[in-house]
């Protein structure tokens, strides 16, 4: 498989919940000391300008300052004290909004990925923002990461069409929990959430 390229700021859409979608099919890449890792982002989850589930909603603080750079940088936080979670920026900057990036199918570096998960399954390393976190070593160290540019972290293109993309709620949240801003790939064995999300 071909090394994709690198994603330019000016080809994300501006608007959060196209930009959810138009990733559905795009790359995650990390670059570490023993080679590259990643895979083709399956799920995604849009928090969008004055979402009251989003982390942006209450406005401006020093851990959500990523969510207010311009789209494309990266805002990794701790959910729950265990899993680190990775999220692009998606707007102008000073608005706060993100997309989740929930799941990937690994597709670069399976056998480090495996290192880092201790574990072998495929279709388990990085299905869900944890494990998905945990498989490319990406922890806070990267948040604010400028994901347009070719650096420890990055978004790839490798021309792949995309195929099929479904809606659906978001998973794991109570506030505006029924709206429609979770996108997947339907026939993927790399998308995480309870099987009544993904039909």
């Amino acid at each position: 498989m071909g090394r994709p390229r690198v994603i330019d700021r000016a080809e994300l859409p501006a608007d959060t919940a196209e930009l959810a979608r138009f990733l559905i099919g795009k790359m995650v890449m990390r670059t570490l000391a023993e080679g590259e890792a990643g895979g083709r982002i399956v799920e995604t989850e849009a928090y969008s300008v004055g979402d009251a589930a989003g982390h942006a909603y209450r406005g401006l603080t020093p851990r959500n300052r990523a969510l207010f750079l311009e789209r494309g940088h990266a805002y990794v936080y701790l959910a729950y004290g265990v899993w680190f979670m990775l999220n692009v920026a998606s707007e102008s900057p000073g608005v706060g909004a993100g997309v989740l990036i929930r799941a990937i199918e690994p597709t670069h570096g399976v056998a480090i990925m495996q290192r880092n998960r201790g574990m072998e399954r495929l279709r388990d390393l990085a299905r869900g923002p944890g494990r998905l976190c945990a498989a490319l070593r990406i922890d806070r160290r990267l948040d604010k990461i400028d994901l347009c540019r070719e650096g420890p972290l990055w978004l790839g293109n490798d021309g792949q069409a995309k195929g099929e993309i479904r809606p659906s709620k978001r998973i794991g949240i109570t506030k505006a929990a029924d709206s429609p801003l979770r996108f997947y790939v339907p026939d993927s064995v790399f998308v995480s959430g309870p099987r009544a999300f993904n039909t």
